[in-house]
């Protein structure tokens, strides 16, 4: 049975979609690679996301060191941002925890802890072995830590 040319190009267009719209595009690589842009938002109405890029020693044997120290080496980096932005989070009273840390020395003690815990929402490789870490923080569980209502 031979198809209408129209018909067919219709067909063709519904399996390309259905194809390409199964699996959701990452915003931040593409194709396996680190995008040029990376728009972050940090502040995701009840979390705190950060991301981190990671690198590994390329003389490395197997693909299989490579990535796991690339992606060991992306989660320091997200811990480290997450720590930055969070130190920054102004609170009721009107001062940044950077701030309250400096009065409070098991405050940063605490931070850390928390933030180790941050649950790793994606890990991303690269073509080259990279990796791309996404962190997530629920300012819920930030809050209790510290005591504090953030504002």
């Amino acid at each position: 049975m031979k198809m209408p040319k129209n018909e067919a190009f219709v067909l063709a267009v519904l399996m390309g979609c259905a194809a390409g719209c199964g699996a959701p595009q990452s915003r931040l690589t593409r194709q396996r690679f680190v995008q040029t842009t990376i728009d972050q938002r940090p502040d995701r109405s009840s979390y705190i996301e950060s991301i981190g890029i990671g690198a590994s020693d390329p003389s490395l044997k197997t693909d299989t060191q490579r990535k796991a120290l690339a992606r060991d080496a992306a989660i320091v980096k997200a811990q480290y941002e997450m720590l930055a932005m969070v130190k920054g989070v102004e609170l009721d009273g009107g001062i940044t925890v950077d701030r309250a840390m400096e009065t409070d020395s098991s405050l940063a003690a605490k931070l850390r802890e928390t933030i180790r815990g941050a649950e790793i929402l994606k890990s991303e490789f690269t073509a080259d072995n990279g990796c791309v870490v996404t962190l997530r923080l629920p300012k819920r569980r930030l809050e209790a830590m510290m005591g504090v209502k953030f504002r």
